[in-house]
């Protein structure tokens, strides 16, 4: 009993080392490397804390690197991809779940800068860090008109956050603004191979699902994006009136899979809202930016072919899209 104590509280401390979230930046929409900021309000209107500068973002990505390669070795992580796969065959997953905001997508612009640029015109003078600043207080603030912050359009809970931001209620404002947020040129693929990846991911016969809180604009969010038909299944928290960590959310996916929760793997950029809450419904987890993530020397940002190769669909990736070949 002892030895097992020892043991639990040296594994205790090393998790700790690797897994430990960063301190978030605020800057220009670029995807997170682990850790999400404000509890990820991962959403339509909402921002994603991220470094601004591509040299710090750069330094980072070799840092968790080079501590990633370790924590592999010393955690075991290559022996448990092999024990799946001895469960389940080459491939060890059946389905992979996959989170919106911070994830699949990012703001093409700061929240700030957006809030504040639409807001001139309607008498908004609060600078983007005053702005930012609000943003975060007003955000962290239980939302008491619901137990759901996403209902429906979300429209309620959105006009809370606009105007306790920026000061402005105008009704002009705030339907500009939350119309923006529905066009693609508000936002940005984190990996731009997402495409030729989840083709492969799929044709290997791995289901994919969206599992992201969002109101009911995330829809034709993905069809501005032309995104809509890489899913065999969305799971919006508004749709399934739960929001992540919350189980719920993650077994409805599955459900709509056809999967068990055992059989899938989540991925997603939030430690709490995403690992722990599909852990908490019975699903594999990897954290975006920390367990999978880009590597530096790797061209095109090859964050979602490191997924597929988890999963054990290997994708040779060749600068001609004719000759890139999928081997299961």
């Amino acid at each position: 009993m002892a030895l097992m104590t020892t043991t639990r509280t040296k594994l205790s401390r090393l998790l700790s080392s690797f897994t430990a979230t960063k301190p978030p930046f605020s800057g220009s929409g670029s995807c997170s490397n682990g850790g999400s900021a404000l509890n990820s309000p991962s959403n339509l209107m909402s921002f994603k804390c991220s470094s601004s500068s591509s040299a710090l973002a750069s330094g980072e990505c070799e840092v968790v690197g080079s501590r990633h390669h370790v924590g592999l070795e010393i955690l075991g992580v290559k022996d448990y991809v092999d024990y799946r796969r001895s469960l389940y065959g080459e491939i060890s997953h059946k389905a992979l779940l996959v989170d919106a905001v911070g994830t699949l997508v990012v703001p093409s612009q700061p929240m700030a800068q957006i809030y504040r640029q639409i807001g001139e015109k309607y008498g908004v003078e609060y600078s983007e860090t005053e702005i930012l600043n609000r943003y975060r207080r007003a955000y962290e603030q239980p939302w008491g008109r619901s137990r759901l912050r996403y209902v429906n359009d979300g429209r309620p809970f959105w006009q809370y956050i606009v105007s306790s931001s920026t000061g402005c209620s105008d009704s002009q404002y705030f339907e500009e603004l939350y119309s923006y947020y529905t066009t693609n040129k508000a936002w940005h693929f984190c990996d731009p191979e997402a495409e030729n990846v989840f083709k492969a991911i799929r044709k290997a016969g791995v289901k994919i699902a969206i599992v992201s809180n969002f109101d009911t604009r995330l829809r034709p969010l993905l069809r501005a994006l032309d995104c809509d038909h890489w899913f065999d299944a969305v799971a919006v928290s508004a749709e399934v009136e739960a929001e992540k960590p919350n189980p719920t959310i993650f077994l409805k996916a599955c459900e709509l899979l056809r999967v068990k929760p055992e059989e899938a793997v989540h991925v997603g950029d939030d430690r709490r809202n995403d690992i722990w809450g599909a852990r908490d419904a019975g699903c594999d987890a990897w954290l975006w930016g920390s367990d999978v993530y880009s590597f530096k020397e790797f061209p095109h940002h090859l964050s979602l072919m490191q997924v597929a190769q988890r999963i054990g669909v290997q994708i040779e990736a060749n600068d001609s899209e004719e000759t890139r070949r999928v081997r299961v």
